[in-house]
């Protein structure tokens, strides 16, 4: 009901919703219907929740006592490895197996016992699978979880590695044709796609609604059809934007135009153009073990210190989150929704003005929910069953408070507050009671201020006082 009252309103305010792909016409605008009108999207690489946040004050981390079996088809043997802090003892950092194989046999008809075995299976060292980081090691990513919102029941939306799951992040379903396909090699960066499946991206510009699929170190040339001229991560590309293995993304300049280099990132956070709605696309410094992860977090720390910064700030939402959970371990066995998923749990945090401060939220959410929060939003169709069934990320806001300032985190591990914003926003006490009444309201008040220059000159005054940085 609440989907078909926000497409009512869309309607209602001149707006209309197309079946068609692609519009003849120049289709009109739709305004968000939350304060949120920028929303930015990053999925980092190969972590779980407990990796990450096992160990963070109140959420549901590492249970007490925790030590998995070596073997956990022999009950009664007594070797077993418990969690330990990586880098206290001798288990060297590596790239964990994280193949839909894996997965099965490290979830184990959901006794989830096998994260040790099902590696040392695949001739790895199983013990890496127990190590976790803390705030030692992620002193950035813990602060923000201390200050905004840390979700502990964000599941991976498939129970494999990057390209389904990358797949569902855009478009609520896997788009692979072939799903043996997506556990590594080549065939994983070639696979056969459901060229007429609609993404959010088209969604959306079928409404005339701004985004941008920002890519680091971005090659243009890169795409499904040519990626064995690109040797080692380089190829990645196609996997971390899914949208360069669909041709109408990759043949037509209009939406070609909005798959761009991250340079343009800063420069739209500058010019005060940033779309309502981007992705963006890591390359080294994507948390991807065994590489750094500090240099990862520096990396996103850049991006969020840069959005604080700008104009866009008080009407923004920046969330951060990881394609898959990389083989490590999770104690929570993932609900399992239909064949593809869930998979186990991946860090995930929200980062916004309006974002609740401090809070974990329990919300059972996946990257479709990322997309019902868009299309909730906008009041746009669902892309699948997925994220018409998924909930929301709207329980992580708190929209009748005023937007919080901007906070500026430094490289030595201060934090300022941005006293000064160049821009104010109108603060949404009841944000769905309409837009044309919204409008009527603001004709008064602009009536009524050139009637009485006098009372205009309090009343701005007054609002300062109360207003939102």
């Amino acid at each position: 009901m609440k989907r078909l009252l926000l497409i009512a309103l869309a309607v209602a305010c001149g707006s209309t919703v197309s079946a068609a792909t692609h519009a003849a016409a120049a289709p009109a605008r739709v305004d968000a219907t939350t304060p949120i009108q920028h929303l930015v999207v990053l999925l980092q690489e190969n972590h779980t929740f407990d990796n990450y946040f096992g160990t963070f004050p109140g959420a549901d981390g590492i249970p007490a006592g925790t030590c998995m079996p070596v073997d956990p088809s022999s009950p009664s043997s007594s070797q077993c490895i418990a969690p330990f802090h990586i880098g206290s003892n001798d288990v060297a950092l590596g790239d964990l197996d994280h193949s839909s194989a894996t997965h099965a046999k490290q979830y184990n008809g959901g006794e989830m016992n096998g994260f040790v075995a099902a590696l040392n299976e695949r001739r790895q060292d199983g013990r890496l699978a127990m190590g976790y980081y803390d705030d030692r090691d992620l002193p950035y990513y813990w602060y923000l979880a201390k200050n905004y919102v840390l979700f502990d029941r964000f599941f991976s939306s498939a129970s494999d590695g990057s390209p389904k799951n990358h797949m569902y992040a855009v478009a609520a379903s896997t788009l692979l044709k072939r799903s043996a396909q997506t556990s590594g090699g080549t065939a994983a960066l070639r696979p056969t796609i459901d060229q007429t499946a609609p993404t959010i991206f088209d969604r959306l510009e079928e409404q005339g609604i701004s985004w941008k699929f920002y890519v680091q170190n971005y090659e243009p040339k890169l795409t499904y059809r040519t990626v064995d001229q690109y040797p080692g991560n380089r190829a990645s590309q196609v996997i971390w934007v899914p949208l360069l293995n669909i041709d109408r993304f990759i043949d037509n300049p209009k939406l070609s135009s909005h798959i761009v280099d991250s340079s343009e990132y800063y420069e739209d956070l500058k010019n005060g153009t940033l779309p309502a709605v981007s992705y963006f696309a890591p390359s080294g410094a994507s948390e991807h073990p065994p590489g750094s992860i500090a240099s990862g977090e520096r990396a996103v720390r850049e991006l969020i210190n840069a959005l604080s910064r700008s104009t866009s700030w008080p009407t923004s939402a920046f969330v951060l989150t990881y394609d898959d959970w990389g083989g490590w371990y999770d104690h929570v066995a993932p609900p399992q929704v239909d064949a593809d998923g869930y998979g186990f749990r991946v860090p995930a945090l929200l980062i916004s003005p309006y974002s609740r401060v401090g809070t974990i939220d329990h919300t059972q959410l996946d990257f479709t929910s990322i997309l019902r929060f868009i299309e909730d939003n906008y009041g746009l169709a669902p892309l699948a069953q997925r994220d018409a069934a998924a909930a929301t990320l709207a329980s992580a806001f708190d929209f009748q408070a005023a937007p919080r300032p901007a906070y500026f985190w430094s490289d030595n591990s201060t934090v300022t507050v941005l006293a000064k914003s160049s821009r104010r926003t109108l603060v949404y006490v009841a944000y769905g009671s309409g837009l044309a009444l919204a409008g009527a309201v603001l004709l008064t008040l602009v009536a009524l201020g050139t009637l009485r220059a006098r009372r205009s000159r309090s009343y701005l005054h007054d609002s300062k006082q109360g207003g939102a940085l």
